[in-house]
């Protein structure tokens, strides 16, 4: 069928997904969640340049980080509810090797994001932002959900949908598919 991505080459012993734009579509306006951790830094007269991401980052310097955890959050849930299930999704169910989900989006949100779309019982291991100490691009996240499903790194690919994720799993020495390339 057109609508089914293409498999996943069988040589790699499991399979990392990100979440957003690669299993679902998280219903969340990003650019309000920028303009809202924005308003938490300017509130302390905090330089508010970069990204939304960017600005996740510095939070910590600036004792900002369990604020902005905290908005980011609430948005990502409110839109793992009302998010849409993309076609890779099917792809999770019909997988015979461990399965792991490492996103940028917090675990919680991940979570209700695989309940909403039953894929849960498919997926062996969730890696969110909140995870570990470090989020994507830093290799820890990868690295984590690799370690959970107890499969070698170099055994492992990651299929994501962005540069990010393509840097994480170079970075953590996994395999990497785009998800444009399964369509």
């Amino acid at each position: 069928m057109a609508d089914e991505p293409r498999r996943i080459d069988d040589g790699w012993e499991a399979i990392v997904y990100d979440l957003d734009g690669t299993l679902v579509d998280l219903a969340v306006d990003w650019d309000e969640v920028a303009t809202a951790v924005v308003k938490t830094f300017a509130e302390r007269d905090v330089d508010t340049s970069g990204t939304l991401w960017d600005l996740l980052e510095r939070a910590s310097e600036v004792d900002l980080r369990e604020r902005v955890e905290e908005i980011i959050a609430e948005y990502e849930r409110g839109g793992a509810h009302r998010s849409v299930r993309l076609a890779l999704a099917e792809q999770v169910v019909a997988e015979d090797r461990p399965v792991a989900v490492c996103s940028l989006n917090c675990e919680e949100a991940c979570r209700i994001a695989l309940e909403e779309h039953g894929l849960t019982e498919h997926v062996d291991a969730v890696i969110g932002r909140d995870s570990v100490a470090k989020p994507k691009p830093d290799p820890e996240p990868l690295v984590a959900a690799a370690r959970a499903l107890g499969v070698p790194l170099g055994r492992t690919v990651f299929v994501g949908d962005t540069d990010r994720d393509a840097i994480t799993a170079e970075r953590a020495g996994t395999g990497f598919l785009y998800v444009r390339d399964l369509d």
